[in-house]
């Protein structure tokens, strides 16, 4: 089979950090082709380099016989990629038709230029015929089942006849089994039609129903491409591959002392469709792991926690009594603080400064009685944390807007540690972190824990398995214990990726 798509010895670095060291890549034409790696493991990094986001530092991208730099997403798309991310941009009170156009309505001639809508409806019934999916493309999309949303990003990314190579980013990670379905069928058609389908994804039993071949990337590198056939016969263990080895350096040392007070438990806590059965506890003196993929359960675990939303089922106890949060505001009353993934939506004000955003959480502690902030402490206390998180620039007058991405990550978590709660939540604790930066912030959450109890909720495996006490893991809103006390990575890692249990 000819190759559409041909990357060879690709290599980036970020300061210090090797993203990917050398690596090569091939896309047979009208393949559907896996791409896994835990988080970190450098397939995001080739996938943005494809899609003209970064630039690469060495290396050769050959599609369709000719050599090409993708210095864009422009020069990608001219040169026949398109990539749908994982959490696609549409515009909810327009139509199927409108966003699939968005940026390319064109004009009717006349005094007053209006919006062709008869020249986009020929397009779209033009892409339709091309790809036969059974879509309404005239309702609203904010009124459309998750699977018809994922299919205007994927049509609007199709729009130019030209694309050869789709590239999908977890795009079921919100979809219930029947959607699920919905979805391959139409990869099937695009593949059908003559599209390579490069399919990121972290749920493994999926690579078996959809993909022609996989590759595992680990540290930056391409470890293995394999046929479905090759690694059935050959009894590979996917898990296997994925795991780093090296990451256990990353983390400090258990201290063995969890025999603390229960300061926060659940029984049977459930919400809605995203969780169901939620039997966890936590001590003073521990920190609990859990590792789950995004769209299992696990965001929102850690938002009912918080009283950010309501469960529906079950019971939630603080220090052994029964509490019902109507909000933050209770949970943070009754000693539980989150430090939340989402942080430039949900755990800072970026227009406000590095003292502002620390102290925010506190406003007790921050001001004396009658609202007077204390300035003096408050700037003293916050640039102590900010040392502890490694923050750098240590500038606390910027805008927290003014830091990088992994920076504003250091400030939400100094927020969290000002706040001086009994419980921490830290929902993907490190994302965006550089490499040499998240020992400082492991060793800050297991001193917090020597005093407080602390709950990780990440989508990396190394991270929970490296940094907790005991684990457990979240497939599809369900909570799955490894079936050991003490699970092994790739244990902990089957059970969030394909639901299993140890023997």
């Amino acid at each position: 089979m000819s190759k559409i798509l041909t990357m060879r010895g690709i290599a980036k670095r970020f300061g210090p950090v090797q993203a990917l060291g050398g690596v090569d890549f091939d896309l047979d034409r009208g393949e559907i082709h896996a791409l896994l790696g835990i988080n970190g493991a450098g397939k995001s990094t080739l996938i943005k380099i494809l899609s003209g986001v970064y630039t690469k530092d060495a290396g050769e991208i050959v599609i369709d016989g000719q050599e090409v730099e993708l210095g864009s997403p422009r020069a990608a798309i001219k040169a026949g990629v398109a990539t749908v991310q994982q959490h696609p941009e549409l515009v909810p009170d327009c139509t199927g038709v409108e966003n699939i156009f968005l940026g390319h309505e064109g004009e009717r001639p006349g005094l007053f230029r209006r919006m062709d809508r008869a020249a986009m409806r020929a397009s779209a019934h033009r892409l339709l015929q091309r790809f036969p999916i059974e879509i309404d493309l005239d309702a609203q999309v904010g009124e459309m089942p998750a699977v018809d949303r994922e299919i205007v990003a994927i049509l609007h990314a199709l729009r130019h006849d030209h694309i050869k190579v789709l590239v999908l980013d977890e795009p079921t990670s919100t979809l219930t089994e029947r959607e699920k379905a919905s979805l391959f069928q139409m990869m099937r058609t695009l593949q059908g039609a003559g599209i390579s389908i490069i399919y990121i994804t972290h749920r493994l039993e999926e690579v078996f129903e959809i993909a022609d071949r996989f590759t595992v990337f680990r540290g930056g590198r391409n470890v293995a491409t394999l046929t479905l056939a090759d690694a059935r016969a050959r009894n590979v263990s996917i898990p296997e591959l994925m795991l780093d080895e090296a990451a256990g350096d990353l983390f400090p040392e258990r201290d063995g002392a969890t025999g603390g007070e229960v300061l926060l438990e659940t029984r049977g806590l459930g919400c809605g469709s995203y969780f169901s059965g939620v039997d966890l506890s936590v001590r003073r003196g521990e920190i609990l792991g859990i590792f789950g993929l995004v769209g299992s359960g696990i965001d929102e675990l850690s938002k009912v926690l918080f009283g950010a939303m309501r469960p529906d089922a079950g019971q939630l106890l603080v220090k052994g009594q029964p509490r019902a949060f109507k909000g933050p505001h209770d949970a943070l009353s009754a000693g539980i603080f989150l430090v939340p993934g989402d942080r430039r939506t949900e755990g800072l004000t970026m227009t406000k400064d590095v003292v502002f955003n620390t102290t925010i959480a506190h406003l007790g502690r921050a001001s004396v009685a009658g609202g007077m902030m204390r300035f003096g402490s408050n700037r003293g206390a916050t640039e102590q944390l900010a040392r502890d998180v490694g923050l750098q620039p240590l500038e606390l007058d910027r805008p927290v807007s003014a830091f990088s991405g992994g920076n504003q990550q250091k400030i939400v978590i100094a927020k969290g540690l000002f706040r001086q709660s009994d419980v921490y939540i830290f929902a993907e604790p490190t994302v965006g972190v550089d490499i040499g930066a998240r020992a400082k912030l492991y060793a800050l959450m297991r001193e917090l824990s020597r005093k407080a109890a602390v709950i990780v909720v990440s989508s990396d495996c190394d991270e929970v398995h490296g940094l907790a006490d005991r684990v457990m893991a979240f497939y599809k809103g369900s909570p799955i214990q490894p079936g050991t006390a003490s699970p092994t990575r790739d244990q902990l890692l089957a059970a969030g990726i394909m639901g299993a249990r140890a023997a």
